[in-house]
């Protein structure tokens, strides 16, 4: 029958194969490392920059020749691409006379972290209104809660003071109704 042999036989083959699953692992994360992988929610974005940045590479100024070179070398591989087109537009920026049009065209154009930040200093400036907002009607909530209390509390002292006898005082209460109906009309 199947015995203890069998079962240690089945526990190698199981450990032989987790070794092996780790060891594809580790060679494809390596193999990966290298390669442009975007996260799905952003890679329209990045698609977008890489084709932005091949239309400026073929504009007309790129008469230089190193430029060239360094393009044909930036098509080749995926982030040394991306730091060489870095390289090519500051190398741009430097070199040609044109840099008022670069510094126009940059604030024209601005970068999702440039947007990201002014959506973030809105949405801070919204908080804060909002926040002055609220702290306004607390405040004239607790004015208003502070006046009523006040009337409140002279009505209540007028109608329940008491003659000597212990009787309650009805000429102040009428003339406490007086007052409230000429206040109305």
């Amino acid at each position: 029958g199947r015995g203890f042999a069998f079962r240690r036989k089945q526990k190698i083959e199981r450990q032989y194969r987790r070794l092996l699953k780790k060891r594809r692992q580790v060679h494809s994360q390596q193999a990966d490392q290298f390669t442009d992988t975007y996260p799905e929610h952003l890679k329209h974005l990045y698609l977008a920059e890489e084709e932005k940045l091949k239309k400026r590479r073929r504009t007309p100024d790129d008469s230089v020749s190193s430029e060239e070179k360094l393009n044909e070398a930036a098509d080749g591989c995926g982030i040394c691409g991306y730091v060489c087109l870095m390289i090519i537009s500051v190398s741009r920026m430097c070199t040609f006379s044109s840099r008022s049009v670069v510094t126009q065209e940059k604030f024209k154009n601005k970068t999702s972290n440039q947007k990201a930040k002014e959506e973030y200093e809105k949405i801070k400036a919204e908080h804060a209104r909002k926040k002055e907002e609220a702290e306004k009607r607390k405040q004239q909530r607790e004015e208003a809660q502070r006046l009523y209390k006040k009337k409140k509390m002279e009505a209540y002292k007028i109608l329940s003071k008491k003659t000597k006898k212990g009787q309650p005082n009805l000429n102040l209460q009428v003339e406490f109704l007086l007052q409230k109906i000429q206040q109305n009309t």
